[in-house]
């Protein structure tokens, strides 16, 4: 048995990943990536940077992606929780248009593989959360794209509990992105 299981989701190619956790009366062990394993689980990707962010509770960060030197990304929460949501904006998918989220956190491990082609943005649900994720291109800031994390054609159900949307803490580009609608029908990947 392998130390990664990979759990298929509503949409193809995006999947929540389980590593198996060795447990004790110490604390833990896991590994939380292993190139070898991930190619027998079907994921043969090549991760040339990791990243790390911190951020407060209310937090949205999203929807994102990359034009040019699109991304996969190998995401988890090592502190808190968030809610993480990848929306499919590949060329000719069946499911193009279409979200997933999970609730990642600290606790529960889970990560999610999210391939190129999709954008890609979280909340955060606890008082704190520091997130991890690799990435298999670099980060290009001229190739910079985004929807709109509230747009209604896309239908996010972000779970804001006890908070207000217009309580939420966004970066002032984070405001400015496009509606679904605006980007549908451009070549949103000109190099997928």
């Amino acid at each position: 048995m392998g130390k990664f299981k990979k759990v298929n989701t509503s949409i193809d190619d995006l999947y929540v990943i389980e590593p198996t956790v060795f447990g004790d009366n110490r604390g833990y062990f896991m590994e939380t990536y292993s190139e070898k394993e991930f190619g027998e689980i079907g994921l043969d990707y090549n991760f040339i940077q990791d990243n790390q962010s911190k951020s407060k509770k209310g937090v949205l960060r999203g929807l994102h992606f990359q034009k040019e030197n699109t991304q996969a990304k190998l995401v988890r929460v090592i502190k808190g929780s968030v809610f993480d949501v990848a929306v499919d904006l590949r060329p000719g998918s069946k499911t193009f248009g279409k979200w997933e989220g999970i609730v990642l956190t600290d606790e529960n491990k889970k990560m999610f593989m999210i391939p190129r082609g999709f954008a890609h943005g979280f909340l955060v649900l606890s008082d704190e959360a520091e997130f991890t994720y690799k990435c298999d291109d670099i980060y290009n800031h001229e190739a910079e794209g985004g929807v709109a994390w509230n747009d209604p054609d896309i239908g996010v159900e972000w779970p804001l509990g006890d908070m207000k949307e217009e309580d939420l803490i966004t970066s002032e580009k984070d405001t400015k992105w496009p509606s679904f609608n605006e980007i549908k029908d451009t070549t949103i990947f000109p190099n997928l």
